[in-house]
């Protein structure tokens, strides 16, 4: 179900893996605990922008990352409470900060919060998993995928992880 930890470190991941390989992802996010054993707001904030690109942050992604960690330190993003909230309110809390859009806070819903029904826009593994068993001739645009996923609900996370396993496991 690929679960993750509710918190700052894994929204950081989450940033991280915005628009890049998951491998890079990773590989950055190793770097970044292997300088920063226990990673949260404050010990982020001690990172200079240097340090951030010899880790591997792109300087957008260390502004966005910085952003959060102010966020939380200054009590605007109140992580622990987000499990409480309902789906929408969930998305909007997040993405008030910088650098988090729809579908970085969609994967914290479906990965963090276990959310049964969602379905991160605009996810390119899912687009192109979707073309592959629909047999599309084209990707479909983020509208259209969203039009197929509607027969999936209440379990468009169900959905999307079927989705990403074939995409990841073609054969």
């Amino acid at each position: 179900m690929w679960g993750r930890e509710p918190g700052f470190p894994t929204l950081v991941f989450i940033i991280l893996e915005q628009q890049v390989s998951l491998a890079s992802a990773r590989s950055t996010f190793a770097k970044l605990n292997a300088r920063l054993p226990t990673l949260n707001p404050g010990s982020f904030l001690t990172l200079d922008d240097r340090t951030l690109k010899e880790i591997g942050f792109s300087g957008q992604k260390g502004r966005y990352c910085r952003g959060l960690a102010r966020a939380v330190n200054d009590g605007g993003l109140h992580l622990e409470e987000l499990a409480t909230l309902p789906d929408d309110a969930v998305c909007a809390a997040l993405e008030k900060v910088v650098g988090i859009g729809p579908w970085t806070s969609s994967i914290y819903l479906l990965m963090v919060l276990q959310r049964p029904d969602v379905l991160p826009p605009g996810d390119l593994a899912l687009t192109a998993a979707a073309q592959d068993l629909k047999g599309l001739d084209h990707p479909p645009p983020p509208r259209e995928l969203e039009a197929i996923a509607e027969q999936w609900r209440p379990w468009r996370s169900v959905a999307a992880r079927i989705l990403w396993h074939h995409y990841l496991n073609p054969e």
